[in-house]
């Protein structure tokens, strides 16, 4: 990977990573906040914390599309903004209805970033096969692991302060993008042909093969925090939950290691390979996972093979974007492509129902439910030499911010 050569690559990253820790330090403990402050029922503050994402899902397009109308770095800058004074907001209001509104805020504020962010990421390593994006992934394991353990300190002193801090380090993103707007700007493509962004997006049978793949993967992968606990629950009992949550640090911890051999791997094996043996890996968890009642031990393998999976998969969507989106309408691209991020809704509907016929049937129908990623996703990824972006004259407008 050359991506810590170039300096626009180097603070996108710095920038994921503060955005990844402020909003799991907020998100995972949303849901206890409101049952402490509010009689709202088990299902509606499931719905409200959801809505966050679902905002985002449905919403990415919209703001991937204003991200080549007015530019990525003007959209960035907005939702760091926006979720800053959200978080503020959140800390200091008491009525139960903007709590609920201002949660929703949440959702708009990453629907701004996120497309933004890997249009900016792509449009950097323009000469490249996109492996950046598995280093944002990485970005993402370590906020998913550093967040919440800051947010539980936070929780513990006050409440309110899991707001409050994210919105300080929100604010701290927000004024290394400012120190650095020069050099960002240096890379940021827009047009002004909206049309033809949307009939582009909409009619590019590439990109709808690699939505359908991501929706099949979310669907599958969203198993592991929603159904799978309460199959541990029902063969494990009491200690289910402590269980459970070493199965999940295990997870966590793997995720950041595995990403360094799975990118060297990558590059000498096909992208149709890497997604095979990506969807193997899930498959062969799985049906480890069933084996709990038989062994303690088994699952903890399954969650070694299953998080090789998870590095495999991941980022390949929005690698295979990279490729063949034009810089000026990859807003537009990526944006479309979170509508994939539903199977995170659908898939615990579908998984609950198919635990609720037999436990057989639930882990052999995901396990062959997610080689639809294989042959959905290697039909677009062509695989391209990892070949460094040149910093050239990027590296030379403005100092890294520390």
């Amino acid at each position: 990977m050359t991506w810590y050569r170039d300096a626009v690559l180097r603070l996108l990253v710095a920038g994921s990573v503060l955005n990844s820790v402020a909003f799991f330090a907020t998100l995972p403990f949303l849901s206890i906040y409101l049952a402490e402050i509010s009689t709202l029922s088990g299902l509606a503050i499931g719905a409200v914390v959801g809505s966050v994402a679902l905002i985002a899902s449905l919403g990415g397009f919209v703001g991937g599309m204003l991200s080549d109308r007015f530019g990525a770095v003007a959209l960035i800058r907005a939702g760091v903004l926006l979720n800053c004074a959200t978080g503020l907001a959140l800390a200091m209001v008491h009525d139960v209805g903007l709590v609920i509104a201002l949660t929703g805020l949440l959702g708009v504020g990453r629907l701004l970033t996120e497309p933004s962010m890997k249009k900016l990421m792509s449009v950097a390593a323009d000469g490249t096969d996109g492996s950046v994006f598995r280093i944002r992934y990485v970005t993402l394991c370590l906020g998913a692991v550093v967040g919440p353990l800051l947010g539980a300190v936070l929780y513990a002193v006050d409440s309110r302060l899991i707001f409050s801090v994210p919105a300080v380090v929100f604010a701290g993103y927000f004024l290394l993008l400012q120190r650095n707007l020069a050099r960002l700007r240096s890379v940021d493509a827009h047009e002004g042909d909206e049309r033809g962004r949307l009939r582009d997006a909409v009619n590019d049978r590439r990109l709808l093969r690699i939505i359908a793949a991501g929706f099949v993967l979310f669907l599958v992968f969203s198993q592991f925090e929603s159904i799978l606990p309460l199959y541990v629950r029902s063969v494990r009992g009491p200690d289910a939950v402590t269980y459970f949550s070493i199965l999940l640090a295990v997870n966590a911890a793997l995720g950041i290691v595995m990403q360094f051999p799975v990118a060297r791997l990558a590059r000498r094996v096909s992208a149709s390979r890497m997604a095979f043996i990506g969807c193997v890996g899930f498959a062969l968890a799985l049906l480890l996972f069933r084996m709990l009642p038989a062994s303690a031990v088994l699952p903890f393998v399954g969650v070694l093979v299953w998080t090789v999976g998870e590095a495999v998969l991941f980022p390949m969507p929005d690698m295979a974007i990279h490729t063949f989106a034009p810089n000026g309408r990859k807003g537009a691209y990526f944006g479309l492509a979170e509508v994939r991020y539903l199977g995170f809704f659908l898939g615990p509907a579908l998984g609950g129902g198919l635990l609720g016929i037999s436990a057989t049937t639930y882990f052999t129908t995901m396990a062959v439910v997610i080689f639809g990623t294989w042959l959905l996703l290697g039909r677009n990824h062509e695989r391209t030499p990892d070949r460094p972006s040149n910093p050239t004259e990027r590296d030379a407008v403005a100092p890294v911010a520390g």
